[in-house]
């Protein structure tokens, strides 16, 4: 007798077994959510190391999101060739070993190359893990626990902005070094928690590793108080015939075009938005945007932002949720351009922080269900890869922006987050309690 192994899994629901999995993987995305969030927050103590000034000093901001594109591409295909476990301790091990290293950097030009290296294996653990994550859960819970996955981004904002907050203006600090030592830890805790994380059923499955297979999903049945599988039961992925293709084949092209449209263009809009407009804020006088307090009340404005997205993922399904998200996020935007008050400034962009990392949420959790098991961390790579030439596009594209007008650069997100909201349209697909094995 056969068994899909969505159908093994969902026997043991989602339960401690895969709690357990979201407190490791999530430890770790807190640590990559601090090594990203830190790029804009430690350029000012780094301009005063090293005599600098302060677009000099996010030339760090630039070669970790370059490394960053280097490792999303690189390290998500390679994840579907040995393995995501394998890819995952590699990469970790990297980012808490070049985030270490960080800290005591000599010099300007060797921490540029750390941070480079830092971002590579930044760029390499952020879509593997989602695709792992995803291979462990259950079609009925899957939406839901990516997007509480995606959830601990707001805990890494929120510690490194304390991080800051705690160590600014104090005299004879170099703050950049506490920041990035902070943001290195929960990679160092995660790289031993790691160790203890089995391959996933689906790519060990895929992989022709069957008894593998069967004792992890044996290990997952007793650890959430499920009745073993019955003998004589043989676990057997979910027919999929795209695997062969790739992601630009016939089968899958139209989704990967549509889903890389919206990865490029919130990519686009959320640093423009977290790195630009708090910027020309502060030259325009509103400078408590600035603030570290302000930071932790836009990274709080995101809980509730997750947890809306994790309940319409199940309840209205991936699609329309991720839809909805965009829209709201366009509508904080468009609220900017008309506020003519300080407070309504600060509410328009606790909008935009709320939406936005709802969207993130929502993008997270749609975009591993879009491949077979075989091109998932491919897939996954890739869409993280348009998301850092994104990141790599912000500062030079907006600036130009900026320049024509505030008001214009504000509606340009705008448009884009729009747009993107169009693009969904061409995905033509929902994944909502949908096999992925």
């Amino acid at each position: 007798m056969d068994m899909m192994i969505d159908d093994a899994l969902a026997r043991g629901g989602a339960g401690r077994y895969q709690a357990r999995l979201l407190g490791v993987f999530g430890l770790v995305w807190t640590a990559d959510a601090m090594q990203v969030i830190a790029i804009g927050i430690a350029a000012p103590s780094i301009a005063a190391s090293f005599g600098l000034t302060v677009p000099q000093a996010l030339m760090t901001g630039t070669l970790f999101f370059l490394g960053m594109f280097v490792g999303a591409t690189v390290f998500g295909r390679i994840a579907d060739r040995i393995g995501r476990r394998n890819v995952l301790l590699l990469t970790v091990a990297a980012e808490a070993l070049f985030g270490l290293l960080s800290v005591f950097a000599p010099g300007f030009t060797a921490l540029l190359v750390l941070r480079f290296l830092t971002g590579a294996a930044v760029g390499g653990t952020l879509p593997v893990d989602y695709a792992m994550m995803a291979e462990f859960l259950p079609p009925r819970n899957r939406g839901s626990w990516l997007v509480w996955l995606e959830g601990f981004w707001a805990i890494g904002t929120i510690i490194v902005a304390v991080t800051a907050w705690a160590v600014a203006g104090r005299e004879g600090v170099e703050a950049w070094r506490w920041i990035f030592f902070v943001a290195t830890v929960p990679a160092i805790i995660g790289m031993g928690l790691r160790l203890f994380v089995p391959g996933s059923p689906m790519y060990l499955l895929r992989s022709g590793r069957d008894a593998e297979a069967r004792r992890v999903i044996d290990r997952v049945l007793q650890v959430n108080g499920a009745d073993p599988l019955p003998e004589g039961v043989r676990i057997v992925p979910t027919p999929i015939n795209t695997e062969q293709e790739g992601i630009f084949g016939p089968t899958l092209l139209r989704r990967t075009l549509a889903i890389l449209a919206v990865w490029f263009l919130v990519s686009l809009s959320y640093y423009g938005i977290f790195v630009w407009v708090p910027s020309e804020l502060f030259a325009s006088g509103f400078g408590f945007v600035r603030g570290y307090g302000f930071l932790v009340l836009m990274a709080l404005a995101q809980i509730p932002g997750y947890a809306l997205a994790a309940y319409g993922v199940e309840k209205w399904g991936r699609l329309p949720t991720l839809q909805i998200f965009l829209i709201l996020s366009a509508i904080g935007c468009f609220l900017f351009t008309i506020a003519g008050s300080t407070a309504l400034i600060a509410a328009s962009l606790l909008l935009m922080s709320f939406a936005l990392l709802g969207t993130w949420g929502a993008l997270y959790a749609f975009t591993p269900e879009l491949y077979p098991t075989g091109l998932r961390g491919t897939g996954m790579g890739t869409a993280s890869a348009m998301a850092r030439v994104g990141g790599l596009l912000a500062p030079s594209m907006l600036a130009y922006v900026f320049a024509q007008g505030f008001g214009v650069a504000i509606g340009m997100f705008a448009a884009l987050l729009v747009l993107a909201a169009v693009a969904t349209l061409m995905i033509q697909v929902e994944t909502r309690n949908v096999s992925i094995g």
